[in-house]
Parts: structure tokens; sequence; C-alpha cells
């Protein structure tokens, strides 16, 4: 999808941007890239204070950036909220700044919204989605700001090393559980 064309400032015309942060890039990156409406989907970081960072500087939690995806969609094909349902289903809104073994505020659980009506979605979804979850909801729900794209072998990186421990014993069974509950939603070859 991405790794070779990354995705300009804005969305391509009659398309959207989604941006959301769940924990670690390479798993929402390898669902979202599945989806039927998903023009493309990349790496990187958002939301953050520094100029331009990388990958270790996120890491260290210092730069108040989260490692999120950037999805380019087309909304006559799949719904802002089809793409909110499929984040809350494949990540833990109720873990603040944890993923299973991630942590720390890179791996925050956000939706980074590009408009007015992506914001008011966002929080009705919120609202609606407190009665799915014993724990509360840690979600922050905030207007995108600075995003910078991940270095070039983040991008694909579940496609590119499926052997790979992180990927077989994390992202793999991710992605596995996406396909079983959402396969109706997902795109023909993949997979």
């Amino acid at each position: 999808m991405s790794i070779l064309h990354p995705l300009g400032p804005a969305p391509r015309p009659g398309f959207e941007f989604a941006t959301l942060a769940g924990g670690c890039f390479w798993c929402l990156e390898s669902v979202f890239e599945e989806l039927v409406g998903v023009v493309d989907v990349e790496s990187g970081y958002s939301n953050g204070h520094t100029e331009n960072p990388d990958y270790r500087q996120v890491c260290s939690g210092t730069t108040g950036y989260a490692e999120a995806v950037r999805i380019e969609f087309d909304p006559a094909r799949i719904e802002f909220r089809q793409l909110l349902e499929v984040f809350f289903a494949i990540h833990d809104p109720t873990t603040p700044n944890r993923q299973g073994n991630d942590v720390g505020p890179q791996y925050r659980s956000a939706i980074f919204h590009h408009s007015e009506s992506q914001r008011v979605e966002a929080a009705q979804f919120l609202q609606e989605a407190k009665r799915l979850f014993e724990d509360d909801l840690v979600t922050q729900l905030e207007q995108v700001a600075r995003y910078v794209r991940a270095e070039l072998h983040h991008q694909e990186y579940f496609r590119h090393n499926p052997t790979q421990g992180y990927c077989m014993f994390v992202i793999g069974p991710k992605v596995e559980k996406f396909r079983r509950s959402f396969a109706r939603m997902r795109r023909a070859g993949t997979g």
C-alpha cells in the first residue's frame, strides 16, 4: 500500500483521512489495509511536540507522540464509524498508556479527528461504547495535530516480516481475530 507512496498532506479528492492510535502501529496497519474502502494506510506518529521525531525518540515516551496509523478511505465504501468499530475490536481502549506488553504514552488509545463531523461521530461512538466494557474507556479524542510518517522499514511491517517473533505471537493473532470477526468487510485477495 503506502510503502513506496507516502500519503500526502491531504487526502485525494473524494477521500478522507482517519488517524487512530491503539498501541503498536504495526498491528493497526496490518488490519486496516485489509478493509474494503481503505485506499491506503501508513504507520506514523501523531500529536506530539517534537519536530520530526524518529522511532527511538517516540519510544522514549518523551515526545508526546502516539504510534498511530493514518488511513485514507473512501467514505462511499466504508464509513468512519465502521473504522472505529474495527479499531475498538482490535485494541484495548481501557488501559491507559498500554497495549499488552507495550507500555508508555506512545501506546495510548486515541482518535485524532480531522473534522468537526469526525469529532461528533467519534464522541457519540465513545459514549455508546462505554456500555460494552466493564472498565472505563481511556481513549482520547483530540484534533489531529502534528503528524509524522514513520520510517520506511515500519511500513507494511507485518506483510514483510511475518515470521518475526512479534509478528507471529502478537500481530498474527490480532489479524486472525479481525478476519473472523469482520470477514464481510475484508478486501478480496487479502490474507
